[in-house]
């Protein structure tokens, strides 16, 4: 069932990446953004871009979704791409 009425959108968490610094170097894990949004059926859920449907009542939120994260990009190359902008310690043992 695809959804075109308004939903009310509770919180919105914009994509990230979580950093962990080992012996020599950096991990980045990607976390996606997600949208919190109050369903139809008076259920608060948690939608993605991959998750985008009420497991309760099946309601299809896959629109407003979209266009809510597509909105909401990284600012900047930075943001999108932090391992481009690191650059080892003197102590580190990486050669630069």
């Amino acid at each position: 069932m695809q959804v075109t009425e308004l939903v009310r959108v509770i919180e919105y968490v914009e994509g990230y990446y979580d950093l962990e610094d080992i012996e020599f170097g950096r991990v980045y894990k990607w976390h996606p953004g997600s949208v919190v949004v109050e369903c139809i059926c008076g259920e608060r859920r948690t939608l993605t871009r991959s998750e985008t449907t009420c497991g309760e009542c099946g309601a299809d939120y896959a629109s407003i979704v979209r266009e809510i994260l597509a909105i909401q990009r990284p600012k900047g190359d930075e943001a999108a791409h932090p391992w481009r902008y690191w650059h080892p310690s003197e102590h580190s043992g990486i050669p630069c």
